[in-house]
């Protein structure tokens, strides 16, 4: 199971948000691309970046910084964030960034998102995520009917890489992750799962980690590195083992 470290983008700098309001955000350092040369230092093998202000322009703000970081680090990067039409993921493909994270387009275009999987194979995945059991859009500020197993189905056989399951509810709070909803999705689908929100132990990883047979593929884990509440060794070692009988 892969543990991706999160760099979340507002202003240039990497922040993290409660809950996806951007007026909750606390600055965690100044220079993105030294905080991926931090996570690479310690030895994760995957970066997950998320271009917040650009998930509310519906496009990229957060360019610079993001291409710094592909600078500066030799590691495999998905990232995420007002990325909606396919010049926006041809353009990040050709940045080097190695997998196109698609949430709105996957709602609203999911046509889009089935002409990148099969032009790029292994290089788009899909966010959902979710409140309530329903999937928000935009940066999160537009809620929508359809049901999170829904939207996931609409995906089956498109050559997409992976499923980013958000907790909205949860993200940024440390208040633990829901692994039997995120497993429930996992089972529902034909695609790998990757968990994200509320992660604040190694406990929560140990909780993932025990349904990975069912399809959960990694964990995104961002505000409980940045403040020390997981050690990012023990919590690699955790992920790294055979999974469970």
């Amino acid at each position: 199971m892969i543990l991706f470290a999160a760099i979340d983008l507002k202003d240039g700098r990497c922040v993290r948000l409660i809950r996806g309001d951007m007026a909750t955000a606390t600055l965690f350092n100044d220079d993105p691309a030294a905080q991926a040369q931090q996570f690479a230092a310690s030895g994760f093998l995957w970066l997950h970046l998320v271009d917040l202000d650009g998930a509310i322009a519906g496009r990229s703000v957060n360019g610079a910084a993001v291409a710094a970081i592909r600078d500066a680090v030799d590691m495999p990067i998905q990232l995420g964030g007002g990325i909606r039409d396919r010049a926006a993921i041809e353009d990040w493909l050709a940045l080097g960034i190695d997998r196109v994270v698609l949430g709105t387009a996957a709602l609203r275009d999911p046509d889009l998102v089935r002409r990148a999987a099969a032009d790029h194979p292994g290089s788009i995945a899909v966010a959902i995520d979710a409140r309530d059991g329903r999937v928000a859009v935009a940066g999160w500020a537009e809620q929508g009917e359809i049901g999170v197993i829904e939207l996931a189905r609409r995906f089956t056989d498109s050559g997409v890489a992976a499923i980013v399951h958000t907790d909205i509810a949860r993200d940024g709070t440390l208040a633990g992750v829901d692994a039997a909803a995120t497993a429930a999705l996992a089972r529902a689908v034909d695609i790998p799962v990757i968990a994200s929100g509320g992660v604040a132990s190694l406990a929560d990883l140990a909780a993932l980690k025990a349904r990975q047979r069912d399809g959960i593929a990694g964990v995104i884990c961002g505000r409980a590195l940045y403040d020390g509440r997981i050690d990012a060794q023990a919590a690699l070692r955790l992920l790294a083992a055979s999974p469970p009988c």
